[in-house]
């Protein structure tokens, strides 16, 4: 009966991976076979790049690319550093009012992005930042859920290991850099996963704050290419535009899915 059970959820959990798979096996297919007007499940056999050719022709998607790439790294590593600061100073320093500020980082938690767009695009009007790409980054630079993470993470750092160090000679910015940040490690990974995939794939602020070709990113680029007369009414150029931009985070997954998952588990967080 073990063996029996343990055949049926292996089963069960193939079956659910064949489904989650159909509509990426289903856009890779059509974004990689001749070109048709009608969406159908088994798409053509003939295998082509032309609809990758054309669309990458078709729309600066070379410029899209770069944005978006300027928008995650500028994006990860700002939120890298002032995450880890206030994570600490949250874990570790005494000062009037922290129980208050840990308070408000954690019901920014809670508040949906969405919520903020308009007083944040009022307030970038006000300096000026509609369509430029600090405009699009500057509601991320810092991350609620990061320090919430990280000040979790460093308070299950024994204080002795930054004791040791300060006692080595170690200033402040040395004893994260070389004690609690290597400690850290998993939960850095899981939300460099977190904070990549977001910004890769942002799709509402980057479109009401930009409005021309050199600071949109690939995916407002994609909602105007599937509206105009470039896609041609035609699935396989849509889907072609969609590969090209999930392209990067399919590949990175593949690659390091080990890595992934151990660091979502490894960075539980604990009190």
């Amino acid at each position: 009966m073990r063996k029996l059970g343990s055949f049926i959820i292996s089963l069960f959990s193939v079956l659910l991976g064949l489904i989650w798979l159909a509509p990426l096996i289903w856009l890779v297919g059509t974004a990689l076979t001749k070109t048709s007007f009608h969406m159908s499940f088994l798409p053509n056999t003939e295998f082509s790049f032309e609809n990758i050719k054309y669309v990458w022709n078709a729309v600066p998607f070379g410029q899209y690319y770069l944005n978006t790439i300027i928008l995650v790294v500028v994006t990860f590593g700002i939120q890298f550093i002032t995450s880890t600061l206030a994570g600490y100073s949250l874990a570790f320093m005494n000062y009037r009012g922290k129980a208050l500020v840990f308070v408000i980082i954690f019901m920014q938690i809670i508040i949906p992005n969405d919520v903020l767009i308009i007083p944040n695009f009022m307030t970038l009007s006000e300096m000026g930042l509609i369509d430029t790409k600090l405009g699009i980054m500057f509601p991320f630079l810092g991350s609620a859920m990061a320090i919430f993470l990280l000040r979790q993470t460093f308070k299950t750092v024994p204080r002795a290991y930054g004791e040791a160090a300060r006692i080595d000679g170690a200033n402040l910015w040395q004893t994260i850099w070389r004690v609690y940040m290597p400690c850290a490690k998993p939960a850095y990974m899981s939300f460099a996963v977190i904070s990549v995939s977001y910004h890769w794939n942002n799709y509402l602020w980057p479109l009401i704050v930009t409005k021309s070709p050199t600071n949109r990113t690939l995916t407002v680029g994609l909602a105007i290419f599937a509206k105009s007369k470039e896609a041609n009414m035609q699935w396989s150029n849509v889907c072609a535009a969609t590969l090209i931009i999930i392209l990067p985070l399919l590949l990175a997954f593949f690659v390091m899915q080990n890595q992934f998952m151990n660091s979502f588990v490894s960075a539980g967080v604990k009190e």
